[in-house]
């Protein structure tokens, strides 16, 4: 019985366990005051107004969040684009016939996306 190992506990640490690390051929540390800054952010460049309305019929009474008014864009800029809002809402939606339509009431989070790719989204109808 005299193989059991003390289960009281043991020494506390007396050393500092970095004190024998090699510092030769490390940078010195950086002043704390001269930490990186961050790049200024680039101007939003402005792509043009687009209009965000709430559709609702001839869909079987489903809500529809449609976009539409691009200027300037072609059609796989824009499947991207639908493809970011789907994802971010999670929920479907398709490119159709220029316009992007999402399923359901999803106004606010689309406008939040189209302002970050740097349109300008309105909210228009009803």
């Amino acid at each position: 019985m005299a193989d059991k190992l003390p289960t009281e506990g043991g020494k506390a640490l007396g050393q500092s366990p970095f004190a024998h690390l090699d510092l030769k051929g490390l940078p010195p540390a950086a002043p704390a005051a001269a930490a990186p800054r961050h790049a200024p952010a680039a101007p939003e460049r402005n792509r043009g107004r687009v209009d965000i309305t709430r559709e609702k019929g001839g869909r079987g009474g489903k809500t529809v969040t449609v976009v539409d008014g691009f200027t300037g864009i072609g059609l796989p800029e824009k499947e991207q684009l639908a493809k970011r809002i789907r994802a971010a809402c999670g929920c479907g939606g398709t490119v159709k016939d220029g316009r992007i339509e999402i399923q359901g009431d999803q106004r606010e989070t689309v406008a939040r996306i189209l302002s970050e790719a740097g349109f300008r989204p309105v909210f228009a109808g009803g």
